[in-house]
């Protein structure tokens, strides 16, 4: 067995692969790849030794956290570093000035920062200090591990016990083939064959960007906005009224479709499309489990639709109840396992870009993290106040939304790549998404 191979941990499974197919067209347009963070705003400090033997704890327990990314012939394997690092990074902000907005550049300049996917840390946190409260920023390489994952990251973090003993994640079979291995050779044919027709009803329409120029990307930038109690409750009860329980990330989704409808910047086209996530984790999983993130459904409604909000809402529902009863969120499995197999290049292309004129398939990206449970809980002795959420995105449509529920109150961080967006426009959109969201519209 040769150095390299002798130092692998695991090989990177079919999901995985897919979420690395992203991080290489997000580079090959000059950014960072795709990474993603978690920013817990903390009131007051933690204690820096504890957070760190913690760490230290969860990387002993959790082996790949200090991994690097290998390819070996046509796979892609993670690996033993040869220098144990640590991956906590210390920032202080400057006395005097102003803390939020230093806290913002300094998270914006760790997220843009470009290094090589062989040695970029898959796992990373970053405490940022200012002179009366602080950010803990998890951020980590989207193949490494997902959202759920994250957030299981940060409630060990803040429990401070002892790591269940069934929790370790070591090597083994890929969700993504366990879910496969519940279908018969004739049923995981027929899903190729649904997956074909999805693929062409989803190339039928020329997608709609938000932005109607094409300049090369600089850098990712993000806002917060956080949404009084009141108006929380009443998205909520406005979102069950329009698509009942099954649908609230389509209510938010279709809110944004609607708003930047409304936004003189967006380019020509027929309907929105826009992927989110079918979600293969094991329930009540005890640690990151790599390989479950699949973003393999499109909520896609044409413009003519769009613009009726009522209309819209029952369109998407229908869809997507439609989507559940034909089992279109598995009928990508089978495909994603051969694309293993593809180049990263040739893999994203096809993710990307439509059979029919190669025009780009996402109008923006969505995710919904769902309500955390960390409000009210410590971080080694600084109360979590606030939680946002990061992800770089691809260019186009270079604009992703971002939500979640901390302390009953709906936050939304719009991740927007300039110059093709910036902070003006962002606030601008929010204003329409809010309107939507509260069905305040017309």
């Amino acid at each position: 067995m040769s150095r390299v191979s002798g130092s692998i941990i695991q090989a990177l499974n079919p999901a995985d692969y897919f979420t690395l197919a992203m991080d290489e067209e997000i580079r090959r347009e000059g950014m960072p790849g795709s990474l993603c963070g978690f920013a817990l705003e903390l009131s007051g400090h933690p204690d820096i030794d504890r957070l760190n033997t913690r760490i230290d704890l969860f990387s002993s327990s959790f082996p790949s956290a200090r991994t690097c990314l290998q390819k070996i012939g046509r796979r892609f394997y993670w690996c033993h570093r040869e220098k144990r690092a640590s991956i906590l990074f210390l920032h202080r902000c400057s006395a005097g000035q102003d803390e939020q907005n230093e806290f913002h550049v300094k998270i914006q300049r760790v997220m843009n920062r470009i290094e090589a996917r062989e040695t970029v840390n898959p796992l990373e946190f970053h405490l940022f200090q200012g002179n009366t409260e602080s950010v803990l920023l998890i951020r980590w390489i989207h193949p490494f591990c997902d959202a759920v994952g994250a957030d299981l990251i940060l409630k060990f973090l803040a429990a401070d016990q002892p790591l269940p003993e069934n929790a370790c994640c070591n090597p083994q079979v890929s969700l993504l083939n366990q879910q496969l291995g519940r279908f018969s050779l004739w049923q995981k044919f027929k899903l190729l064959l649904k997956a074909k027709k999805l693929i062409e009803q989803i190339d039928r329409y020329h997608s709609i960007l938000p932005s109607g120029c094409m300049i090369r990307p600089q850098r990712l930038n993000f806002s917060v906005f956080r949404l009084s109690r009141q108006h929380s409750r009443k998205i909520a009860q406005s979102s069950l009224q329009q698509v009942g329980l099954i649908g609230s990330s389509l209510y938010t989704i279709g809110c944004l479709m609607r708003a930047i409808e409304r936004m003189e910047s967006r380019s020509a086209g027929d309907a929105y499309c826009v992927p989110y996530a079918f979600n293969l984790r094991k329930q009540k999983a005890l640690g990151p489990v790599t390989g479950n993130h699949v973003s393999a459904l499109f909520a896609q409604a044409p413009v003519e639709i769009v613009r009726n909000r009522d209309r819209l809402f029952r369109y998407l529902t229908d869809q997507y109840r439609h989507s559940i009863r034909e089992q279109l969120d598995y009928a990508f499995l089978p495909l994603m396992r051969a694309a293993q197999w593809l180049s990263l290049e040739r893999y994203g292309k096809a993710l990307r870009q439509s059979y029919r004129g190669g025009q780009e398939r996402s109008s923006f990206w969505f995710s919904d993290t769902g309500r955390s449970d960390l409000a009210g809980q410590n971080i080694f002795g600084a109360r979590i106040s606030g939680l946002f959420h990061l992800a770089q995105v691809s260019t186009p449509p270079g604009l992703a939304l971002l939500t979640g529920i901390f302390e009953n109150r709906l936050s939304l961080t719009y991740n927007f790549v300039e110059p093709l967006f910036d902070s003006e426009w962002i606030g601008r959109l929010h204003q329409e998404v809010l309107a939507e969201l509260l069905g305040d519209s017309p």
